[in-house]
């Protein structure tokens, strides 16, 4: 298995604030509470005071609401950290919704874009973008997220509405110049993804992306389906671990300065009385979060993404994980196996890994063996 870099990825909230509401945001931004600049100076003394010397990197990320309502204070925070003598590497970044960018701050992001990278939510064509994002597209500045950072990706979140236009609303965001989608992701919450009538929009749309990814292979494939599926063959105690960096690799920092275990166990999503039970989980235990019926039985396990604190939301506990998705992931997967199928079949590139090449046709067999039949009628 390929050695990943061991990265710090504290959050920092500088407010519960937001100027928009959009249809599947799972935070209640009720207050308008805001972080002091003492109290981010003392996060910054907190992050690389305690961070490990075996660290690779550290990735220090503003969130919200929306950060960018607190853009003095991000500013401060990071001249702030410039002053300290640091040993480790570390960006900033942030993901903003693009709405409030004004000339005054497209100026300070470009002279530090090097060391500031602002990620922007987009969720496809106007229509929608609108339909999800409080008719905000028209308020962004597209050109500029891609001109200034142009190997960033854009970050999508799927509704139910925007499913039955994924494919055309990925082929616009590449068609925009973006060459990465950084990220698909079907929202959180209490939501039955195993509908049948949202399992055929699925198939039609995959069917659509698979065939626009197969006719340009200098695109990277959007996060969605682009996975190792090599992993699914190896032995399967390597992937007896947290699916994520909960409590440890991930921890948040709320407005007043107080830790939490990720940017989603926080009070605008759960209650005080939610919180303390979940903060007597022991985290370093990686068996509170392990799904047994899962890790067990299911092969596609180690490409299957899971949100640790979105389970909770809906079970009350990590070690269940949200099995409404789980016919949506086995039909992702075997279109996986059909682009990659496809595109080992129309490269000229040689793998690099004998191995890596092995192990991804053998998946790409057995994926197919698993689920064809299970999901046939569908498809």
């Amino acid at each position: 298995m390929e050695q990943k870099e061991n990265r710090f990825y504290p959050s920092i909230c500088v407010t519960h604030d937001c100027n928009l509401s959009c249809v599947y945001c799972y935070q209640k931004h009720n207050d308008k509470l805001r972080m002091s600049l003492q109290t981010g100076r003392n996060i910054i003394d907190w992050i690389f005071e305690n961070v490990s010397s075996q660290i690779d990197g550290v990735e220090i990320t503003f969130i919200g609401g929306e950060p960018l309502l607190e853009f003095e204070l991000i500013r401060d925070i990071f001249d702030y950290t410039l002053t300290k003598d640091i040993q480790q590497r570390y960006i900033f970044y942030a993901t903003t919704n693009g709405t409030i960018l004004t000339d005054e701050m497209k100026k300070w992001f470009t002279s530090n874009k090097k060391q500031f990278y602002l990620g922007l939510s987009l969720d496809g064509k106007k229509e929608t973008h609108d339909y999800n994002r409080c008719n905000s597209f028209d308020l962004i500045d597209i050109d500029f997220f891609k001109n200034t950072w142009p190997d960033q990706g854009v970050k999508m979140t799927l509704s139910e509405y925007s499913l039955q236009y994924l494919a055309d609303d990925i082929q616009y965001i590449h068609s925009l110049g973006f060459k990465d989608i950084a990220g698909v992701n079907l929202f959180e919450g209490d939501f039955d993804w195993s509908h049948d009538k949202y399992i055929k929009l699925l198939i039609s749309q995959l069917k659509k992306i698979v065939d626009f990814y197969k006719k340009n292979p200098d695109l990277n494939v959007n996060q969605m389906l682009d996975k190792r599926l090599d992993f699914c063959e190896m032995q399967t105690a390597v992937w007896r671990q947290k699916w994520c960096g909960i409590g440890d690799a991930t921890v948040f920092f709320d407005v007043d300065g107080e830790k939490y275990p990720c940017y989603f166990i926080t009070p605008m999503t759960f209650s005080h009385k939610e919180i303390n039970k979940i903060l007597k989980t022991d985290f370093t235990i990686e068996d509170n979060f392990i799904d047994e019926e899962c890790y067990k039985h299911c092969y596609i396990y180690p490409i299957c993404p899971t949100c640790s604190g979105a389970n909770y939301m809906v079970y009350k506990t990590f070690k269940i994980r949200n099995k409404t998705k789980c016919k949506i992931q086995k039909l992702i997967a075997l279109f996986i196996a059909d682009l990659q199928a496809k595109r080992l079949l129309n490269s000229n590139k040689k793998m690099q890994d004998d191995n890596i090449l092995y192990y991804t046709i053998e998946a790409i067999k057995n994926i197919r063996k698993l689920y064809f039949d299970e999901l046939k009628n569908y498809l």
